[in-house]
């Protein structure tokens, strides 16, 4: 296979260690998914290297390192190059001695391992044949030809020619080492349009209530990346399919068979309806985003009411928006979200039933809404929410146009009238102050006043109304 090589800076500088190890007489080679994806035509996110040099050797050689797994034989090798720049990027590179790993008792990492000289034996304790390829960057360099380069000892190319994702050796036992894997499995065969091999799969189904060993917040960071790599609709489909759903999210394999108003949503259930907008989510969307596409509808299934045996009605989903918002907040603490994130996938789930009453909306009413955090993200899910649906954007484009074309400082204005104004004209802070404020800013928003000599006036008319 011939690639057009452009070199990267990480590449650059993976390369250099793979040279200076080599010029001490140790044997070193790029490793795992930059084979993978050069193999694939894909730009790696970052080059590892793997060499028989032990990490004290690791550490003499390279002048800028940080031990952050030497017990395991990994070393955080920094770039040399860099030099500290205002706005430049120091390039981190993973350099790993090859090892056998001893028995994994806490489902993670191995308890003990053993440096060895072999390339071979360090690959075959790896995840799949397609993570497992090693690179002779000189090779490449000197021929230009990727195939030549490559030492694949688990059958790797082959699996990538048969687009499958294939656990190296005996899947139960690479999946009893780090349960983790399961999901890693599902999300490499989303990403790349992959299969799963048969035994692969089937260790996955037989191992799936294991997956709660692992700890909350790598299930969490496996799940973003699939649902943020651009292809969310198969990750969640292979994890359906594999029983990983109803163990990490039950509360969206609660989603299947929940029907929903044929005239509203003829695609079908919650679980389809869910489906297609996470077919939509592009590659990069935001974790919040993300995660409030695929929450947004989570509160349907603890709110379903039938229709009517008989006569007039529909079937009703009343406040699933509210208790969708708790499910979510639930999933979250659970998930161990920041506190930001968390805050907005709540308000995405909370605001997302609003849309339908956009373009009934006063003024004031509408640029409150348009103030909430992230407001384009509100947009798109609105967007992907009809596209699955109805296919009806007329509320999005009103809401998309009205959005675009007030300025900002009119959205937020300065206020004519404040709390302190209020103080000084006499009125004291209670629940009633409160109404008096929003008062005020409505009037504010809806252009009925213009000065805080105005705003004032109307205050007072209203506190003479209700006293």
């Amino acid at each position: 296979m011939s690639l057009q090589r452009e070199t990267t800076s990480a590449q650059s500088a993976a390369a250099q260690i793979v040279d200076r190890l080599r010029a001490s007489g140790y044997e070193a080679y790029f490793v795992g998914g930059c084979v993978r994806d050069l193999l694939l035509g894909r730009a790696p996110a970052d080059f590892d290297v793997a060499t028989n040099a032990h990490p004290d050797a690791v550490l003499k050689l390279f002048p800028r390192t940080f031990a952050v797994g030497a017990h395991f034989g990994v070393i955080l090798v920094a770039d040399e190059a860099y030099t500290g720049e205002i706005g430049g990027q120091q390039i981190m590179t993973e350099v790993a001695t090859f090892r056998s790993d001893g028995a994994y008792s806490d489902g993670r990492r191995p308890e003990s391992v053993r440096f060895s000289e072999s390339p071979q034996e360090d690959v075959l304790r790896r995840d799949f044949t397609i993570n497992g390829m090693l690179l002779d960057p000189q090779i490449w360099k000197d021929s230009g030809d990727l195939d030549s380069s490559v030492l694949d000892f688990v059958g790797g190319r082959a699996d990538l020619d048969a687009r499958l994702v294939r656990a190296i050796g005996d899947p139960q036992q690479r999946f009893e080492e780090d349960k983790l894997r399961m999901l890693r499995a599902v999300r490499f065969a989303a990403r790349f349009d992959f299969a799963i091999a048969p035994q692969t799969e089937a260790a996955i189904r037989s191992l799936a209530a294991k997956i709660g060993q692992v700890s909350h917040e790598r299930v969490r960071d496996e799940l973003t990346r699939m649902l943020t790599e651009g292809r969310a609709r198969r990750a969640f489909e292979l994890l359906d399919k594999t029983g990983l759903l109803k163990e990490v999210l039950p509360e969206i394999d609660r989603l299947h068979g929940v029907e929903q108003p044929p005239e509203y949503h003829p695609e079908g259930d919650v679980w389809i309806h869910t489906l297609m907008l996470l077919e939509q989510l592009p590659e990069g969307a935001s974790a919040a985003l993300a995660w409030g596409t695929l929450l947004h509808d989570v509160g349907k299934p603890a709110t379903f009411k039938p229709a009517p045996a008989s006569g007039p009605g529909r079937i009703r989903f009343n406040g699933h928006a509210e208790v969708g918002v708790r499910i979510a907040e639930d999933i979250c603490r659970r998930l161990r979200f920041s506190n930001e994130e968390a805050e907005q996938i709540a308000l995405l789930v909370a605001n997302h039933m609003r849309f339908g009453d956009v373009m009934k909306m006063k003024e004031s009413t509408l640029k409150r809404f348009f103030r909430l955090r992230d407001f384009p993200e509100h947009l798109a899910l609105h967007r992907m929410d009809s596209r699955a649906s109805h296919g009806d954007l007329t509320l999005y484009d009103y809401a998309k146009e009205r959005y675009e074309a007030i300025p900002q400082e009119e959205v937020r204005p300065s206020l004519l009238v404040t709390g302190r104004d209020l103080i000084a004209a006499g009125y004291k802070p209670g629940p009633e102050f409160k109404e008096l404020m929003a008062l005020a800013e409505d009037a504010q928003l809806e252009g009925r006043i213009h000065t805080k000599k105005e705003g004032l006036n109307l205050v007072r008319e209203a506190a003479k109304r209700t006293s």
